[in-house]
């Protein structure tokens, strides 16, 4: 039997407060749905979306890509050769569809030949406690997006945390449960037109991240990764 599963990337930014009038104006919502189906039974499998260092392992890998992107390239080389069509290998018998296939990979690995490295970002506490509380919730409820029944939205959850400064941005994988996966997907960015998972990981505007990861009663797992430019802790 071969499994097909299904993958999810939601983006937001902006450079409004949340006590601005207009800021909800300015959310970027992007949606990219990596595949068209899911099996149920593969919840259980492949990894520990749990483990305590997989929040830090996302942001090293983000850091990795932002301070060495030709060298991160060739990960996605290497990531292009599971490739059946469409579909890629995540096991023997497991396969992911995507929408565009390796001419979205392709595109890239083009773009990380071309990128200056960045500075790394700062691993934020605050930031990271903002994105601890949409796992949670979402882990519970089943839901996908930013926006909480409880927690709210990201200008929200961040503000809760203190004052931000410059911009504020968040971005969230689901399925992977391995750092180095996630993050390939949500720079490969496959069925998003504008990129803007891959946009957030790559500007110049932020410095500080903050990540968390847990489980995900229908994508297996997920990881909420908040940027700002500055931030400010409340006492």
């Amino acid at each position: 039997m071969i499994y097909y599963l299904w993958y999810l990337n939601v983006c937001w930014q902006t450079s409004l407060k949340l006590s601005s009038p207009v800021w909800r104006k300015r959310v970027a919502i992007v949606k990219g749905v990596l595949v068209i189906f899911l099996v149920l039974v593969l919840l259980a499998s492949t990894g520990d979306c749990n483990a305590p260092d997989m929040a830090r392992d996302v942001l090293s890998e983000i850091n990795l890509a932002r301070s060495r992107p030709e060298e991160y390239a060739d990960f996605l080389k290497n990531f292009r050769r599971t490739f059946r069509g469409k579909l890629y290998r995540l096991q023997e018998r497991t396969f992911v569809d995507t929408e565009e296939g390796v001419a979205a990979v392709d595109e890239a690995i083009a773009f990380l030949a071309r990128q200056q490295p960045l500075e790394p970002l700062s691993w934020s506490p605050q930031l990271a406690r903002a994105a601890a509380e949409l796992v949670r919730e979402s882990g519970r409820t089943g839901d996908t997006g930013h926006y909480g029944r409880s927690s709210g939205g990201p200008g929200k959850r961040i503000e809760k945390q203190g004052e931000w400064t410059g911009r504020v941005g968040e971005i969230i994988g689901y399925g992977p449960t391995g750092a180095r996966l996630m993050v390939m997907q949500l720079i490969i960015d496959d069925g998003v037109p504008d990129r803007g998972h891959r946009k957030n990981i790559f500007s110049r505007d932020f410095r500080l991240g903050g990540v968390e990861c847990g489980p995900h009663p229908r994508y297996r797992s997920m990881c909420v990764i908040d940027f700002a430019s500055g931030f400010r802790a409340a006492r």
